[in-house]
C-alpha cells in the first residue's frame, strides 16, 4: 500500500485529518484552511473567484450573481494538485459557497488521470453527521481506532454539557445569526448546539439550511439571547459589520437587547465549521446562555466572544 498523501479542500476536513493524527500526511489544503496553525506551510490548492467587498450585503450579492450565472465561486490549481499526487482528497458536496464544488474536484482528477486517487466527499447537516465524518475519514486512512477514540471524547464532552444544562431552571430562547445582510439564522446543526447548551433555538430546524428573515419577521420575535456569528468571519471582521448589526438587531425591543444579552462570536473558527471544534462552539453558547452556571467556560472562551 502506498504512503498516504492527503489533500483537504475545506477547513473542517483539515481539522478532522489533524485530529486523527494525520498532519504529517497532509500535503495540500484549501486557501481557507487555517487550523491548526502548523499546517500553514502546506501548499494551497484553491482560490476564490469572488473579491471580498467591505460589506456582507455586497459579498452576498456577488456570490449570488456568480451562482446564478452557473459559475463556481472557487477554482482549483490543477497543476499543483497534479504535482502533489494525492492518494486521498477530502472535499464536500454540501455548499458551493463554503468550498470548491465536488463536481470541479471530480473533473480535475479526471483531467489529471488520477485514477488511484480516492475522493471522500462530506455532507454533514447534523451534529451526528460531523461525528460520523470523523469515522469515515478514519476508515479511509486506516485510523479507525483513533477515530473511535476522538469521537468518544467529543461525544462525552457534549453529553456532559447537555447533562449540566438539563439541570438548569431556565431555557432561554436563542436567535443565532449566521449572516447579517440579508439576515440568515443558523440552521443545520445549530439548533442541536443550542439545545445542548441549555437553550431553545428560534426560527431554525435541525438539518435544514439557514432561513433568511425579513425585518417584518424579525419584528415578530422576542429572543432572550442573540448570538451573531457570521459564516467565515472572525471577530475582527465581524466588528466591521457592527453598524449593520446595531441597525438590524440592537434597535429592537427584544429581551436580549434590553438585558444586554446580544453576543458576537467567531463564526469562522466555530459554529459554521463542521469539525471537532463544534464542541467548543457548544461551550461558547453555554457560557453566553448561562454564565453563572458555567463560569469556567466563560473564562475559557473569553477571547472567542464579545458582549454587545
Amino acid at each position: 500500500m502506498s504512503a498516504l498523501r492527503i489533500v483537504s479542500l475545506l477547513p473542517s476536513s483539515t481539522e478532522i485529518v489533524c485530529a486523527l493524527g494525520l498532519e504529517e500526511q497532509l500535503v495540500g489544503r484549501s486557501h481557507e484552511c487555517d487550523f491548526p496553525a502548523s499546517i500553514a506551510d502546506r501548499p494551497t490548492l484553491t482560490r476564490s473567484r469572488v473579491s471580498l467587498p467591505p460589506s456582507s450585503a455586497e459579498i452576498d450579492r456577488n456570490v449570488r450573481e456568480m451562482l446564478r450565472d452557473v459559475l463556481a465561486v472557487y477554482e482549483i490549481d490543477e497543476v499543483a494538485l497534479g504535482e502533489l499526487a494525492p492518494t486521498l482528497i477530502v472535499t464536500q458536496d454540501l455548499c458551493d459557497v463554503c468550498a470548491v464544488s465536488f463536481d470541479d474536484v471530480l473533473a480535475a482528477t479526471q483531467r489529471l488521470a488520477c485514477d488511484d486517487t480516492q475522493i471522500l466527499s462530506l455532507r454533514p447537516t447534523r451534529l451526528e453527521h460531523v461525528l460520523e465524518d470523523l469515522r469515515r475519514v478514519g476508515a479511509a486512512t486506516g485510523r479507525e481506532q483513533r477515530a473511535h477514540d476522538v469521537v468518544a471524547g467529543l461525544q462525552a464532552r457534549l453529553d456532559a454539557l447537555a447533562a449540566r444544562s438539563a439541570q438548569l431552571d431556565t431555557r432561554p430562547s436563542v436567535l443565532t445569526v449566521e449572516w447579517v445582510e440579508p439576515l440568515m439564522v443558523g440552521g443545520t446543526w445549530m439548533p442541536q448546539l443550542v439545545e445542548i447548551a441549555g437553550g431553545r433555538a428560534l426560527c431554525a430546524t435541525t438539518g435544514e439550511p439557514a432561513p433568511t428573515l425579513s425585518d417584518a419577521e424579525l419584528d415578530e420575535l422576542a429572543p432572550d439571547v442573540v448570538l451573531v456569528k457570521p459564516c467565515g468571519f472572525d471577530l475582527a471582521r465581524s466588528n466591521q459589520e457592527l453598524h449593520v448589526i446595531r441597525a438590524k438587531l440592537m434597535q429592537r425591543d427584544w429581551p436580549a437587547v434590553r438585558h444586554g444579552r446580544v453576543f458576537l462570536s467567531d463564526g469562522n473558527a466555530y459554529f459554521n465549521r463542521p469539525g471537532p471544534r463544534l464542541v467548543e462552539s457548544a461551550e461558547i453558547l453555554a457560557a453566553c446562555l448561562h454564565p453563572a452556571a458555567f463560569p469556567e467556560l466563560v473564562e475559557r472562551h473569553a477571547a472567542a466572544v464579545q458582549q454587545l
